[in-house]
């Protein structure tokens, strides 16, 4: 055990006074192009991140679930009973339990769960856009299926974590996160087709590193345009007569618009999503390729679609990208996740990433005193699945 896991089970035995019988963890996710194109059947290209969500348990002979977090300090566990409909919190202070129950209610609806004593942590950044969400909720139905014997194939878990967040929590994401959490491959990249929900994995170009910079700017996708422009995504999918956008055409685009099915700013929203899905397949041909600086580019232009015609950008995340492309090394950068804030990713030259790293956060300070940065270097990690509790 590493000392996070030692101290969540440290944790768990000094709350409820018996020793933790298994563990699990699920990792949060850097999206390296392919942004908002889940949601329209489209294409993406993640990878796990090494940061993750940890819960260790112990089954109980009832129904009862209690769990608690370490990002909670000093707050009793939230209780609650796997028989029948599960509540969500009352107050804000425990509104973090609600990707729990809606875990829970929505597996409990697929299998015979049992009740469980749960203690849960993660180290990725809450608001971000690195999907600790998703990682809470794939972590949650593996640590509920561990307390009940049994298991589910991660591509299952991926389905049924995400439909908790769509049906419980209400946000209304696509499959992106989840599966990326779920099923991510250690080492590679993965081009993930969100129709078929076949994964391709990729290596990172050699002589590169994958640098996550946080701008320090939350939001919740409940309370933002996330859900609106989903919304118009779908509208203009209808006014073209397909199903999702996965499947308009640039051609077919102008089309609409010149006969008034779609008005400028559907439009816009809609050139995006078709233009980054041929962005993404582009991308992971350069992988394969060992192209970085084709990557880069891509990444670049998919920042600029992202800002100007889809509008989910903002100035904490333009100036952060800009800021990067200054620098020496920046092959590429983009925000990554959903927008309104959170995190860029960018593709930068080994040699030069200790000098990328402080020469960003010192000047994204200057034009922002009041964020201090958050930046993590980062390699491919494996997807969610059991922790040792061996010492």
């Amino acid at each position: 055990m590493d000392q996070r896991t030692r101290d969540l089970v440290a944790a768990f035995r000094a709350t409820y006074q018996t020793e933790p019988t298994a563990a699990v963890r699920a990792p949060g996710r850097v999206n390296l192009i392919g942004e908002h194109t889940d949601y329209n059947d489209g294409f993406c290209l993640p990878m796990a991140i090494e940061r993750d969500v940890r819960v260790v348990l112990r089954p109980r002979s009832d129904a009862t679930v209690r769990v608690f977090s370490l990002q909670e300090p000093g707050r009793p566990p939230v209780a609650f009973t796997l028989d029948g409909a599960i509540p969500k919190a009352v107050t804000p202070a425990d509104r973090w339990a609600d990707y729990v129950k809606g875990s829970a209610q929505v597996l409990g609806g697929t299998v015979a769960l049992r009740g469980c004593d749960l203690a849960l942590t993660g180290d990725v950044p809450l608001g971000s856009g690195l999907s600790s969400s998703a990682a809470l909720e794939v972590a949650t139905i593996r640590a509920l299926l561990a307390a009940a014997g049994l298991s589910l194939d991660p591509v299952v878990i991926a389905k049924l974590a995400q439909r908790a967040e769509n049906s419980y929590v209400g946000t209304n994401c696509g499959i992106l996160d989840q599966l990326s959490s779920s099923c991510a491959t250690l080492g590679q990249a993965m081009l993930m087709d969100c129709r078929s929900l076949a994964l391709t994995p990729a290596p990172l170009p050699a002589g590169v590193a994958v640098v996550i910079a946080d701008t320090g700017k939350r939001r919740g996708l409940v309370d933002s345009a996330y859900n609106e422009r989903r919304a118009q995504c779908e509208a203009g999918a209808k006014a073209l007569g397909v199903s999702h956008l996965r499947d308009a055409t640039l051609h077919g685009l102008w089309q609409a618009a010149k006969a008034g099915r779609l008005d400028a700013l559907a439009l816009a929203r809609c050139q995006h999503v078709v233009a980054e899905n041929g962005r993404t397949q582009a991308a992971f041909a350069c992988l394969r390729a060992g192209d970085a600086e084709a990557l880069g580019q891509l990444m670049d232009q998919s920042h600029a679609d992202l800002r100007d015609r889809f509008e989910v950008t903002c100035p904490e995340l333009d100036d952060l990208v800009a800021i990067a492309r200054s620098l020496p090394g920046c092959l590429g950068s983009r925000m990554t996740g959903a927008g309104f804030g959170g995190c860029t990713v960018s593709l930068v030259s080994l040699p030069a990433v200790a000098g990328f790293t402080a020469s960003l956060g010192l000047k994204y300070r200057q034009l922002h005193p009041a964020m201090t940065p958050a930046i993590y270097v980062t390699g491919a990690a494996a997807g969610a699945g059991p922790l040792p509790l061996a010492p």
